[in-house]
């Protein structure tokens, strides 16, 4: 249980500051002050949801490309809204299911080419992280899906359970036990040297 504490604090530290560094570039209005029109929604949560898909898929250029695909469903099934406040939660669930598609994708390819490495994130974003943080991001890479999911919307996305719940088509009970299986996993990767 301590290992959970310890790897649980090392994510929200890493993820947090991350989320600290997107907030303070590209603030993010309260509900109370929602866009009112597409375009205020994509100025204001583009870049966010950007990083919220490259934290998901690892790739930049398939990152804005999630993105871009949630903006133009959101266009789609924007009469269909029942407020403004609404479209920010139908955009971070359709980048995590678009970004679920991706990785579904990139799976089936990866069984008729050898895998590749990536350097998911951009030589200044990881300038501005610490050791300890870009160990974490290199951590994170490697889990499977759904535990990623489940810990960048709680640490970087700052969710509630239920919220992830929403975001990610799971139960409560399932975001529980996978934050905490993937915690574990997070740890046990962490303590491997490379």
């Amino acid at each position: 249980m301590t290992g959970d504490l310890s790897a649980e604090r090392t994510v929200e530290r890493t993820l947090g500051h991350l989320r600290a560094i997107d907030t303070g570039s590209f603030p993010v209005p309260q509900v109370e002050q929602a866009p009112l029109t597409l375009e205020d929604l994509y100025r204001t949560h583009r870049m966010r949801l950007v990083r919220l898909a490259l934290l998901l898929v690892d790739e930049p250029a398939t990152a804005e490309d999630v993105v871009q695909e949630a903006f133009t469903g959101l266009h789609r099934n924007w009469g269909n809204l029942r407020d403004a406040a609404a479209a920010v939660g139908y955009l971070r669930t359709a980048v995590v299911n678009g970004s679920r598609s991706v990785l579904r994708r990139r799976k089936t390819a990866r069984e008729y080419t050898p895998p590749h490495q990536v350097n998911a994130r951009s030589a200044e974003s990881l300038a501005m992280l610490t050791a300890e943080h870009q160990s974490v991001v290199r951590a994170l890479s490697q889990l499977p899906p759904r535990q990623r999911e489940v810990l960048v919307l709680r640490y970087y996305g700052d969710l509630s359970e239920a919220e992830i719940a929403d975001a990610a088509g799971i139960s409560k009970g399932t975001v529980k036990s996978t934050a905490s299986r993937a915690l574990d996993a997070l740890q046990r990767i962490m303590r491997t040297p490379h």
